[in-house]
């Protein structure tokens, strides 16, 4: 039984030209008996090509995604392209509109919720209408993330794994199509309830990012995003040139090894990094320690680092609490790659 969903917009997906509205769910919580909520979308159709997906606002505290698909929008004169691009600039809008990685309406992270449920709470019915209504629509799909209020990351672009061998070449040509400074392998330990992860079940090609982070905007990692969105349109076809070309030897491929690529704190207090970003680092070296600031006589937690590879993610609040991710580690990737 094909499920139903009571959303509705007033963009019209198969006509040409650019449309900017509201995707809208019907809500009624305590303020609002009839009320909805806005998710905004644009589309912008010209010629004959592929429907490329650009999402940006997953988690509302991460800002560069949801920049540049603004400047599209603005910007991008439809004459430009050949296909079709839908822009969700800030899918999770209350989310959004709270600067929270997790939503104001129903605590719930959005992207640990796809495929979503129709008639579930709002989260649930905001990744339910991307993954019933807009997916089926696509070819490809750009997820633009960042590090959030909680981390910061070397800006990179995140290869989905996909287990059929041709689906899998084609999201790593379109993630170095990217030209990020750095390329990783994210499974999300294997979890299949996100966006990137139900979009490679969908068939599409699949691109995600990692933008900085620390709950800040990075002049440097907007330009990264703003150039890896146009040269992946490139790849694709939608545009003609990319921003730019990516080096004839494409770069080393890393991946967060499994469980032993992160540290998480043992106990509240605050966190000290002992190594910056990018830096290389190995298995059983000391990582970082957490002080007990109200209790002077306790001896610091000394957090050590359970793989080999380069620095490639940091808490960014130093206040911690037990489970808390504070440093992640990038090491090659082992699989097989196409050439």
């Amino acid at each position: 039984m094909a499920r139903t969903s009571t959303a509705f917009t007033d963009v019209d997906f198969d006509k040409s030209g650019k449309q900017v509205g509201f995707v809208r769910i019907p809500h009624s919580p305590h303020k609002d008996a009839w009320g909805n909520t806005a998710i905004p979308i644009a589309v912008i159709a010209n010629g004959k090509g592929p429907t490329v997906i650009l999402q940006g606002g997953n988690h509302g505290d991460e800002y560069e995604g949801p920049i540049v698909i603004g400047e599209i929008i603005r910007d991008l004169p439809v004459e430009d392209i050949q296909g079709r691009i839908i822009c969700l600039p800030a899918v999770n809008a209350p989310a959004v509109r709270a600067g929270r990685r997790t939503s104001p309406d129903d605590g719930l992270n959005l992207n640990r919720t796809f495929p979503g449920d129709p008639i579930g709470s709002i989260t649930e019915q905001i990744s339910a209408y991307v993954s019933d209504i807009v997916f089926p629509m696509a070819d490809a799909f750009l997820d633009l993330h960042s590090g959030g209020s909680s981390l910061d990351i070397i800006p990179s672009a995140i290869v989905e794994p996909a287990t059929d061998a041709r689906h899998h070449a084609r999201n790593v040509a379109a993630v170095r199509a990217f030209n990020a400074p750095m390329t990783v392998v994210i499974d999300n330990l294997g979890d299949p309830r996100t966006s990137t992860a139900t979009s490679v079940r969908a068939g599409l090609t699949t691109v995600g990012t990692e933008m900085g982070g620390g709950g800040t905007v990075s002049r440097e990692a907007v330009k990264v995003c703003r150039n890896g969105v146009r040269n992946v349109l490139a790849h694709l076809g939608v545009l003609a040139e990319p921003a730019t070309r990516p080096d004839a030897e494409p770069g080393v491929i890393l991946k967060i090894p499994g469980p032993d690529g992160f540290v998480f704190a043992g106990s509240d207090g605050i966190f000290e990094n002992f190594h910056p970003l990018g830096a290389t680092v190995r298995a059983g070296q000391e990582a970082g320690r957490i002080h007990h600031l109200t209790d002077p006589g306790r001896p610091s937690e000394v957090l050590k680092f359970g793989a080999d590879g380069v620095l490639y993610g940091q808490r960014h609040p130093a206040l911690v609490e037990p489970g808390n991710c504070c440093l992640v580690v990038a090491a090659p990737y082992e699989g097989t790659l196409p050439g």
